[in-house]
This record gives structure tokens, C-alpha cells and sequence, in this order.
């Protein structure tokens, strides 16, 4: 089965202007990124803020051009050539937003909203567009009479299948999850997990699962990649990171999710130090100011993704054999 996402050293960079006499700082928000997502599965990408995820989620959904590598979604280069029709592109993948309360336009009634990408870049008729608007509403559990309705009158859970229900009304092959169960209570997170696996199911879509909370992305993930100040640190499978992780911050990330467990008490593990700034990051590993393990060789030279068993990994310590636990 090939590949329906394939990115190589995906990268973004931002010019932030200081003043009228100072050249502007270039902040690398994703530094290099390369991965593979395969069809009908869930890619979720995970770290702290300031990773660099929701950045790499925009260039998948072609928001914003990538600075540098190449993407290519379901074998059609999106980035890497000047000739990209990103018109033809966008109904591939679409997005679903983490704030249910801001994603919704307060003005239009929720057929509207439903409606308004099939008006922008269909020629199906009114009827059409009705009808397929009230199909999707109930495959995202709602009722028929919710399609004349406003978003203020709905919960934030019946919010975020409204926005699930408008991303699939172009039956995309992809969908871009940015923190979609952040702001639910947690009995409402599960039913919208429950949610979109019957969805990707159903339908055979492919998921980029944006998160930071590793005890969903245990539910979710068919494989991790883990992030670390716009570069992808470690990437395998779901079990393989949970039961293996290598990277000294991927054990440290997974040793401050909770688990309901009281005989699977584990030790937490606490970095030192403060998030380096992205507008000067350190030399070498970036990860190196708060790892326990770094050497001369992280402080100058940044590591490589390398295989390491079952996984790829960016660690000096990981290549080198040196203990991780």
C-alpha cells in the first residue's frame, strides 16, 4: 500500500520584523519534518506548544506554502514546484479546528455553513446541496431540524460534529484533526473519538491527529511522531513508543500522562530548565540544554532521524548506544 501522505524535510519559516533599522529575525516554527502516512490510517503528532504541530498542520492543508521539502498528497505534489493548482488540491484534505465556539460563523444557520463549500466549489443545485447537507448531519448524529438552527444554540460537543459534518461535505480523503477534543469535557471527548473512528471506518479516511495529551493519542494512533522545537525527534508505531519509547524527551512526555492504574505507578521524569527560544534555538540537538544525557556531541551537531529497532529516532545518545532509561 503506498503512502497517501508523504512529506520530505517539510519546513516553514517566519520573518518577524524588530524595528525599521534591524534586519528581521527568521523564527523557524517547523524546522524539518519527514513522514509517511498510509491510507485509511491515523498519523498523531505530539509535544509541548511551540513544537511546531499546528504549523505543520496548516502546510497540510495547504493554508500556508511550505518554505522548504516537498509534500505529496495521495500523488499529487503540493509543495516542492511553482505549477501547484491548490484549488484542485484543497477538497483532498480538510481540517477540523480545536475551539468548537470559534470555528462556526454565529450569522449563518448551520445548513449554511454546511452548504457554503459545496456553493464554492461544486455546480450542484440548492436541492443538492440541501440534501447532502441533511445526509451528513445525520452521520454525525444530529437531527434533521438542526439544519436550520444557529451554532449558539448548540453544546460545544454537537459544535464539533457540526465542524466534523462541514469538513467531510467535500468527501475529502484526509483529514487534519488539530486538538479536536481539547476544549470537551472528557465524557464528551469520548464520544467524539467514538466519533470519527466509526467515521474513518466508514468512509476509509486517513487522520493527522494533532495532540498533546498522549492518554488520547493511546486511543486514537496507528503511529506517533513525536516533535521537539520544530523537529521530529522519534517516530513509530503506537505501541512501539508507548512500550519502547528511546528519545530521552519522548520518556519524559510519557512519564507525565496519567494513568488510572494505582499498582502502575511510574516514576515521573522532570526536565530542567525552559523551553529554548525558537528565535535562537541551541546548537546541535535542540533538545540538549534540558537533557540528562547530552555530551559534547549533542551541543554541536544536530542528530539525524535513524532507525533504532522498531522506531526512528534524532538521538546522539540512541545512535550511540548509550543507556536511555
Amino acid at each position: 500500500m503506498s503512502p497517501i501522505i508523504e512529506a520530505t524535510n517539510l519546513a516553514r519559516h517566519y520573518q518577524v520584523r524588530r524595528g525599521p533599522f534591524s534586519p528581521p529575525l527568521i523564527l523557524k516554527a517547523l524546522a524539518t519534518a519527514s513522514f509517511t502516512v498510509d491510507a485509511g490510517k491515523t498519523l498523531a503528532v505530539v509535544g509541548e506548544s511551540g513544537c511546531g504541530k499546528s504549523t505543520l498542520a496548516r502546510l497540510i492543508t495547504m493554508i500556508e506554502p511550505a518554505t522548504d521539502g516537498s509534500l505529496t498528497i495521495d500523488g499529487r505534489v503540493v509543495s516542492g514546484t511553482e505549477d501547484t493548482d491548490f484549488r484542485a488540491l484543497r477538497s483532498l484534505v480538510q481540517i477540523v479546528f480545536q475551539n468548537p465556539y470559534g470555528a462556526l460563523n454565529p450569522r449563518q444557520k448551520i445548513g449554511t455553513i454546511l452548504e457554503e463549500p459545496l456553493k464554492i466549489n461544486t455546480s450542484l443545485s440548492a436541492d443538492e446541496r440541501r440534501i447532502k447537507a441533511l445526509d451528513m448531519l445525520r452521520e454525525v448524529g444530529l437531527r434533521p431540524e438542526h439544519y436550520g438552527r444557529y451554532p449558539h444554540m448548540f453544546s460545544g460537543g454537537q459544535r464539533q460534529r457540526i465542524a466534523v459534518a462541514r469538513a467531510l461535505m467535500l468527501d475529502p480523503k484526509v483529514l487534519v484533526l488539530d486538538e479536536p477534543v481539547s476544549a470537551l469535557d472528557v465524557s464528551i471527548q469520548a464520544q467524539i473519538l467514538n466519533l470519527l473512528a466509526d467515521l474513518q471506518d466508514k468512509m476509509g479516511l486517513t487522520y493527522v491527529f494533532i495532540s498533546h495529551d498522549l492518554s488520547v493519542v493511546r486511543h486514537v494512533a496507528d503511529d506517533v511522531m513525536v516533535m521537539y522545537l520544530g523537529r521530529a525527534v522519534e517516530k513509530a508505531s503506537k505501541d512501539e513508543i508507548f512500550a519502547h519509547p528511546r528519545h530521552p524527551y519522548t520518556k519524559a512526555l510519557l512519564s507525565a500522562t496519567p494513568v488510572a492504574d494505582p499498582e502502575r505507578r511510574g516514576e515521573r521524569i522532570k526536565l530542567e530548565g525552559e523551553l529554548p527560544s525558537p528565535f535562537n534555538p541551541p546548537p546541535g540537538c535542540a533538545f540538549n540544554p534540558r537533557c540528562p544525557l547530552a555530551n559534547d556531541r549533542c551541543r554541536s551537531e544536530t542528530p539525524e532521524m535513524l532507525p533504532a529497532g522498531g522506531a526512528t529516532v534524532a538521538c546522539h545518545a540512541v545512535e550511540e548506544g548509550r543507556d536511555t532509561a
